[in-house]
């Protein structure tokens, strides 16, 4: 599944695509435009993303 976010450091708008056999996940992916290390929290129930977070990295 394509998911769009804002980066919460360049506010550019960017995607991601996911597995949806994953139920939920917590893991740090490098934004395409200006690198910097994102934390993406995600949850599915079924195929329907119910919850989704990007957050910049604590003392980053």
């Amino acid at each position: 599944m394509e998911h769009f976010f804002t980066c919460p450091y360049c506010w550019e708008r960017i995607s991601m695509i996911f597995d949806e056999t994953e139920e939920s996940s917590d893991y740090i992916e490098d934004c395409e435009v200006c690198c910097r290390p994102i934390e993406l929290l995600f949850r599915f129930s079924g195929t329907e993303l119910v919850s989704f977070e990007a957050r910049k990295m604590e003392g980053i």
